[in-house]
């Protein structure tokens, strides 16, 4: 029978019990927070950044990172305003165009990284003001909704399609919200690719040792370009989404996105202690993020103590991740 040992139960358990403990103390505190709208609330709250977070995680795996996201998701809300308000396209559309805009992208970094070999950080830091930049020039800096005047003075006569609509703020049984089932659904695909495809162990391969996946016959840069394709992809996805829920283009959509997207993922390396980017891992810090910014919320916590409240944990998560297991294992 194998000896107890509170160092592995800690690495593998150690985050959950905290979350679970967070949660307890939450609901005591403020009984309101246990409700069940509450708690769909939170979920509601998180399946943005939480998608964004899954296209981050083909990144990471592959020893990436993408900045460019955040910019990618408020780009994607711009356009899918500027077809359907200004230009009067359909809903179904709109949703293939920004997809694709999003997947050019990606390729697009993908090629500055792999051809022109510009770091990682740096190419994705390039594009993330580069898409900033662009997402203002259709509507000269300004929001899209129906009847905002546009460049040429003409006023926007579209509106948003009910079926698009429906993405953000639709509900099933007039109780699940339908952005938080497409978010579980892209997590569900992304974990069987991740795990249970022969694309998963070339991208984890390519992660641990790129010069070893080479050596066997592996096409790293094939791979890589398509990591961020995805990335860039799921990215567009989750901002036709927040598109869906606001009804409108909003300049200021972008928001916390990057930094809770990036931070869910790497939360999900210290979720039973996996030490390696994971789907499951990135669910569960996207609604870590979501549970503990409501509780400080419904607590009355002052903004800016939340933002401290939110780095504390996850420099603390990953030093526990990388410096206790490391020096365990």
């Amino acid at each position: 029978m194998k000896k107890f040992n509170i160092t592995d139960f800690s690495i593998k358990w150690g985050f959950l019990i905290v979350m679970g403990v967070l949660f307890t103390m939450f609901s005591i505190l403020e009984p309101a927070f246990i409700s069940a709208g509450n708690l769909f609330n939170i979920l509601l709250s998180v399946c943005i950044f939480g998608t964004m977070a899954l296209g981050e995680t083909f990144v990471l795996i592959t020893d990436g990172m993408d900045l460019s996201i955040g910019s990618t998701a408020a780009l994607s809300v711009m356009i899918s305003a500027y077809l359907m308000v200004v230009l009067e396209l359909g809903g179904l559309i709109t949703i293939f165009i920004v997809l694709g805009i999003g997947i050019a992208v990606g390729l697009l970094i993908g090629f500055l990284i792999v051809k022109v070999k510009i770091p990682d950080l740096l190419a994705t830091l390039g594009m993330m003001f580069l898409v900033q930049g662009l997402q203002y020039i259709p509507s000269g800096g300004l929001s899209i909704g129906r009847g905002a005047v546009i460049k040429n003075g003409r006023e926007a006569m579209g509106h948003f399609s009910e079926g698009f609509k429906y993405l953000g703020q639709g509900r099933i049984l007039k109780v699940i919200p339908v952005p938080v089932l497409i978010m579980l659904g892209v997590a569900i695909i992304v974990y069987i690719i991740l795990s249970k495809t022969k694309f998963g162990r070339i991208f984890y391969a390519i992660g641990g040792n790129p010069e070893a996946a080479r050596l066997v016959g592996v096409n790293v840069n094939k791979y890589k370009v398509i990591a961020y394709a995805s990335s860039s992809f799921i990215a567009s996805l989750a901002g036709i989404l927040l598109a869906a829920r606001v009804g409108r283009g909003d300049v200021g959509s972008q928001g916390t996105l990057l930094m809770d997207a990036i931070g869910a993922a790497l939360i999900g390396f210290a979720v039973l202690g996996a030490r390696k980017p994971n789907p499951f891992g990135t669910i569960v810090g996207a609604i870590f993020i979501g549970m503990l910014m409501n509780g400080l919320t419904m607590l009355s916590m002052q903004y800016f103590w939340q933002d401290f409240i939110k780095g504390s944990v996850l420099v603390a998560a990953l030093a526990f991740t990388f410096g206790i297991s490391k020096k365990h294992g």
